[in-house]
């Protein structure tokens, strides 16, 4: 293996503990299962192993219900297991297409009216509270999919909004088909063009890299009314990069000559709609400049730095999502309602 896996776990384990737990896995158990490696060579078997546990207990289950959480959890547990850039790529693979499993299996039981889309590049998960209800597109990023940002699918759908979390070439269940793609509004176009009875208002929410993505995606797409970025980059400099990204980088798009292209074409556009920007000021990256030059280059955009967050705000979560999510909602025309 490379570099990156001679590095300690505990700090690795720690950069993601917020963000696992911000996507359902249980603080305790990610704990003792991080607690028990040795070594990052470890983590993949470890974190899969967990998942095949919960999958067990899906098995036992006897109410539906538990048996869709069991799913849920083994989902996450699969997932997580791939945000390494691991080398072997059909341990990566099978691992993905696990968590994509147990999603459809959980979802089935949980939110039985779930639509799962699919096209030539994308794979996503439509869920829509009502026929006319506007539309949210959510981008995953470098290590991410859609499985992990089901809790922001369920805050959106909670105050009346549909959403669409997406996979991209490169991204959670497509990790291995493909390389990443800088020219995202061709799969954002892909997903729209898929969904029955698309609505007038669409909005687009982009996390991490998915934030640049996303962002680049309304500059091109004109059915996109409003955007959301959490902690997006707005420009790398490759050579003072940590390893976890440039071998991320290298892995996803076969080599370093392209990793290299892919970087440089990391840059803030000028969008178009309403924007919102939003950085940890605790996610100080190596060569990674975050998100003030994107809203400050944007026609309408608006810059919210939480200084005690971390990269995902995950470990704020409470101070910026709610208020978020009532913002793309305003921006899409959707009615206050009292609750």
């Amino acid at each position: 293996m490379t570099a990156f896996f001679d590095e300690p776990v505990a700090p690795f384990a720690a950069a993601n503990r917020s963000r696992a737990v911000a996507a359902g896995v249980d603080p305790h158990q990610y704990d003792e299962v991080t607690a028990g490696l040795a070594s990052l060579r470890e983590w993949t078997d470890a974190f899969t192993r967990t998942g095949r546990e919960h999958l067990a207990l899906a098995g036992k289950a006897r109410l539906p219900r538990s048996a869709g959480e069991a799913f849920r959890d083994a989902a996450l547990w699969f997932h997580f297991a791939t945000v390494l850039p691991n080398p072997d790529l059909a341990e990566h693979g099978r691992a993905a297409a696990a968590s994509a499993d147990a999603l459809r299996r959980s979802l089935a039981r949980l939110a039985p009216g779930a639509e799962h889309l699919t096209g030539p590049d994308f794979t996503g998960v439509l869920r829509r509270p009502s026929p006319d209800a506007p539309l949210v597109v959510l981008v995953p990023g470098m290590n991410s999919g859609k499985v992990e940002f089901m809790p922001i699918a369920e805050a959106l759908l909670h105050r009346g909004l549909a959403v669409l979390a997406i996979d991209g070439p490169g991204q959670g269940e497509l990790a291995v088909r493909g390389p990443w793609v800088a020219d995202y509004q061709r799969i954002v176009r892909q997903a729209l063009d898929a969904v029955d009875g698309l609505p007038s208002s669409i909005g687009l929410a982009g996390l991490s890299m998915g934030g640049f993505l996303a962002s680049v995606a309304a500059l091109h797409e004109p059915r996109i009314g409003a955007v959301v970025t959490v902690s997006g980059p707005t420009a790398l400099t490759w050579d003072e990069l940590p390893p976890y990204v440039t071998e991320s980088f290298v892995l996803r798009m076969g080599g370093e000559t392209a990793a290299r292209e892919f970087a440089g074409r990391v840059t803030a556009p000028p969008v178009p709609q309403p924007l919102r920007v939003l950085d940890g000021g605790l996610d100080v990256i190596p060569g990674v400049a975050n998100g003030a030059e994107l809203a400050r280059r944007a026609a309408n955009g608006e810059y919210v730095l939480i200084p005690e967050g971390n990269h995902l705000l995950e470990n704020r979560r409470w101070a910026w999502l709610p208020g978020t999510l009532d913002w793309l909602a305003a921006r899409l025309g959707h009615p206050a309602r009292s609750f």
